[in-house]
């Protein structure tokens, strides 16, 4: 992802943060923190700017998703879920957490990757109100984006600047916190998926 920042700057930010934030499946937290880090290191780019445009983006890529989930909804993911990755797995997990703490599941959920990736979609799929969905979405976009960017320049300056041996120690412990998050995001999926099959077993019908 460094050489997207590197050649295209908030274009890449903001190109692969509506994407994900739709339902295609690419790690949007890996742009932000490749943007953050280079904003810290070169100063090249503003991280106001990123968090900005990075918001922004996850706002057009999401209600662009639920308007898909509204018009398309449960048959429409059964069909074509597989060519963006988003099989039965997914699908439950969506499902089983929709089911039990509804809007809740549009902020929080963005700091966990399959429900950041098709939060949005199951929203209109199951037709939380336009209003709702509007006001949890852009609180947890604005907090998701300002936490990875923000993170990740202050990592990247503390890098940058270093020139005595505790200067490392900081930047380093820095760096260990950003892959400990990741890492616990990705475990909180599986449990997720997990726990998502034994409340729906077997195959989900069409």
């Amino acid at each position: 992802m460094t050489h997207l920042v590197h050649d295209y700057g908030y274009w890449a930010v903001i190109i692969v943060l509506t994407l994900e934030s739709f339902g295609v499946p690419i790690p949007g937290e890996t742009i932000l923190i490749a943007a953050g880090t280079y904003a810290g290191e070169t100063h090249n780019l503003s991280v106001w700017i990123i968090w900005a445009l990075g918001c922004l983006g996850v706002l057009i890529g999401s209600f662009a998703g639920y308007w898909v989930g509204v018009r398309g909804g449960y048959p429409l993911l059964r069909k074509y879920g597989r060519y963006i990755h988003m099989n039965e797995p997914e699908i439950k997990v969506g499902l089983y957490v929709f089911d039990r703490y509804g809007a809740i599941v549009v902020s929080a959920g963005r700091f966990v990757a399959v429900l950041r990736t098709y939060a949005a979609f199951l929203a209109g799929t199951n037709r939380m109100k336009f209003p709702k969905f509007a006001v949890f979405n852009v609180i947890g976009a604005v907090a998701w984006t300002g936490v990875w960017s923000l993170l990740s320049y202050y990592v990247g300056k503390s890098l940058s600047s270093a020139s005595k041996s505790v200067d490392y120690t900081v930047g380093a412990i820095a760096v260990v916190l950003v892959v400990a998050v990741i890492v616990i995001v990705r475990r909180q999926a599986k449990q997720l998926e997990a726990v998502a099959e034994a409340a729906y077993p077997g195959p989900l019908p069409d």
